[in-house]
């Protein structure tokens, strides 16, 4: 049994499809799963929680607090639990809700606790679907990291054929399956991530630095989290947060100390994934004090090289080790990265060129190829840099 053992919440929420999550909490009951439901207020006119607890074997959870003994049922307590939870069908209020962090019914305020993989089956009719409002909730639920299970072509399909309609039970469990299939992946091995910008100072209020936000750096930290990793993450200035336990942060600013965080830990790493985007000159002198502009001349500031992080570890790497670069191109993209990934000695390159549209800094999205040291070439399409993450720790285990 697939699921084994496993925890997972079932949101249900009012919408016509909810007869189908009873054949979907039944699907997951037989391949092993506890399943807790919790269902929203509106969802109980499409389905009885009679028959939803009859086929969990536990009560279901619809309010805050149960009418007749008054007993509080805790959001937290059950994000907590959960090993995954399942909105299906998630209607287009609860998906804006989820999106926008209105928590006023016990589905919504569960997912905002929740620790666990998300995954959400949206269901309602196609123009619903089709809204530019109903998109961009989803595209904001895709960029949090959560899972938006979809018919006809896949959980990031494109196309509006068959959309709206809630995805198959049968699907849905499918996705689950596999997720927890590769959840152990990565169990006992140690993965090093940098990510983010470095800043070099000018003085103590400037700096050279470039637009990196750590997005994708963050998301690839998280993916190989969740697939068991032990997980040391050396971020540079960023606006992000880690959420999974598994992952230790370790601040750094400037491209040296970035490099000194990574050889401590380079040694002990399985794999090393050199994400972030390093500045390659640092000021030769930092001044004391805040520089001037009145009554001064336009400073001229003398740049050194910065180390090359890859480089260096590249030249370190032992038997055994994998060591993942990444090259951001505006041209020659290919050849550039084909000699990024001989002369540092790497296993693995992810390119990504500012000429694709929804790649480079800033987005929720990527577009990269993957190239590996014994000749392979792995384009991919346009995704969610969560699921560009999933692909990159893909390509890193089949080396």
């Amino acid at each position: 049994m697939m699921l084994n053992g496993k925890h997972i919440i079932l949101g249900i929420t009012g919408g016509i499809a909810a007869y189908k999550s009873a054949v979907l909490l039944r699907l997951m009951i037989k391949a092993g799963a506890e399943v807790q439901v919790v269902m929203t207020p509106s969802a109980k006119e499409f389905i009885t929680p009679v028959t939803l607890s009859a086929l969990s074997g536990k009560p279901v959870v619809s309010e805050f607090f149960t009418a007749n003994t008054g007993e509080w049922h805790s959001h937290v307590d059950l994000g907590l639990w959960a090993d995954a939870m399942v909105i299906a069908p998630a209607t287009a209020s609860t998906i804006a809700k989820m999106a926008t962090g209105v928590a006023d019914n016990i589905l919504v305020t569960t997912y905002l606790s929740a620790k666990a993989p998300v995954f959400v089956a949206p269901a309602m009719d196609l123009d619903m679907f089709a809204h530019p409002t109903t998109r961009h909730n989803l595209e904001l639920l895709r960029s949090y990291g959560n899972t938006i299970i979809e018919p006809a072509s896949g959980e990031l399909a494109s196309h509006l054929i068959g959309k709206g309609r809630m995805e198959e039970p049968e699907n849905i469990l499918e996705v689950l399956e596999k997720h927890f299939a590769k959840a152990d992946d990565l169990k006992g091995r140690k993965v090093l991530i940098t990510a983010g910008p470095t800043y070099e100072r000018i003085d103590p209020v400037r700096f050279i630095g470039n637009y990196s936000t750590g997005k994708m750096g963050y998301a690839i930290a998280e993916e190989a989290a969740s697939r068991g990793a032990e997980v040391v993450l050396v971020s540079g200035p960023v606006d992000l947060k880690a959420k999974h336990q598994s992952i230790k942060i370790i601040s750094v600013e400037s491209a040296r100390e970035m490099l000194e965080a990574c050889e401590k830990d380079f040694d002990s790493c399985d794999i090393a994934i050199m994400c972030a985007a390093v500045a390659d000159y640092a000021p030769v002198h930092c001044a004391g004090t805040k520089i001037k502009r009145e009554g001064h001349e336009a400073p001229v500031i003398e740049l050194k090289k910065n180390p090359d992080i890859a480089k260096t570890l590249g030249a370190k790497k032992k038997a055994g080790q994998i060591l993942v670069g990444f090259a951001l191109e505006t041209d020659h993209e290919e050849t550039n990265a084909h000699t990024k990934l001989a002369s540092k000695n790497l296993d693995m390159i992810v390119l990504n060129s500012l000429r694709d549209k929804g790649a480079g800094f800033g987005t929720d999205t990527n577009k990269v190829t993957i190239f590996t040291s014994d000749g392979q070439t792995m384009p991919y399409d346009t995704k969610s840099k969560r699921d560009v993450a999933a692909d990159i720790i893909n390509a890193i285990i089949s080396l």
